[in-house]
């Protein structure tokens, strides 16, 4: 997630929080709804929130997420603000902060960090999939067989449409990342996917196609691909390479990553990768927030991690690297050192 994608979730906020100041307002709101909350610590909240414009940002966004939830709180005082000035103590006396918690955990299926923006800013999900033919969740993974034979397979969070004509076999992807396995085809009509930023034609290949804000990605296990931006310029992929290409050009190929084949198993295979990079990998099958502190980033990682259980994956890196992760909120994970 990009600091600049952290955009106020209420109309005609100008300023932007950063990901650092964020992480310090979901601290304050479990703070504040904590049971042993006292004076000193509201004390403490209130100079940290009139330090600075983007502390007053960053609260605001916490906040609004506690708003959202108000109608599982039967009868409790509006967001963490309240709970700051005092009322806080009449609501925690009929519920208290575990059930508020376990509220939050479990509507976090409705897309609490999609209704932030924080992954599909120019695009979000639910416009792409009420436009899809084929689509899944955060989290989700899923296989379709089309009906000449080819297979494809939707990572999360991923939107898809097919068009199969007379003269053409074509996908569009609006979102997210497919696995294409090419059929044979009896009438010998062309393959292609199509992107933001160009054409794809399969030559009898196996490949994944992710489709990113600002470019795509392409990674050829078997065969052949041709990349065709919208600006015109062509290259062809052979198999264990992959390129990224905008709207006006392509990339040197460089080498195909298993990485972005291993998913469609549920796999997450880490050899010799930096901990952030993981972690980045990891947060798109989950929802909310993860944070990694900057002195445990760069430690390197091998395995192959779950992206079904996205937990169990953060409790086997938690057992063998020097770092602890923390869950501030059910939709903000930090990991820092130990």
């Amino acid at each position: 997630m990009r600091a600049d994608d952290l955009v106020a979730p209420q109309p005609g906020a100008a300023r932007k929080a950063s990901v650092q100041s964020l992480e310090q307002a979901a601290q304050w709101y479990a703070t504040l709804l904590d049971d042993a909350v006292c004076a000193k610590d509201r004390s403490a909240w209130r100079a940290w929130l009139d330090a600075s414009a983007e502390n007053a940002q960053a609260w605001q966004h916490i906040d609004a997420v506690s708003r959202r939830f108000d109608p599982l709180r039967a009868g409790q005082a509006g967001g963490a603000l309240a709970a700051a000035a005092g009322v806080d103590a009449a609501r925690r006396a009929t519920q208290g902060r575990r059930r508020l918690i376990k509220g939050l955990a479990s509507v976090l299926g409705l897309g609490v960090a999609g209704w932030l923006g924080w992954r599909h800013t120019p695009a979000p999900q639910l416009v792409a999939a009420l436009r899809s033919d084929h689509h899944t969740g955060t989290g989700e993974r899923r296989e379709v067989v089309l009906n000449d034979g080819s297979r494809i397979w939707l990572n999360t969070a991923t939107a898809l449409q097919v068009d199969y004509q007379e003269g053409l076999r074509r996908l569009v992807l609006l979102d997210g990342e497919i696995l294409v396995q090419t059929a044979a085809d009896g009438q010998e009509r062309p393959f292609y996917v199509h992107t933001s930023f160009g054409r794809l034609q399969a030559l009898g290949t196996r490949f994944t196609v992710q489709q990113a804000e600002q470019q795509t990605r392409l990674d050829v296990f078997d065969g052949v691909v041709e990349i065709r931006t919208a600006a015109g310029q062509m290259l062809r992929i052979a198999a264990g390479q992959s390129a990224r290409f905008d709207s006006d050009g392509v990339t040197p190929p460089g080498a195909a990553d298993r990485v972005r084949e291993a998913w469609h198993k549920g796999r997450l295979p880490a050899d010799d990768m930096a901990l952030g990079d993981l972690l980045a990998e990891l947060a798109r099958y989950r929802h909310g927030h993860i944070s990694v502190a900057a002195d445990v980033a760069q430690i390197k990682v091998m395995g192959v991690y779950p992206t079904d259980d996205t937990e169990r994956a953060l409790a086997m890196l938690e057992q063998n690297l020097p770092i602890r992760v923390r869950r501030t909120l059910p939709w903000w994970t930090t990991v820092e050192a130990r």
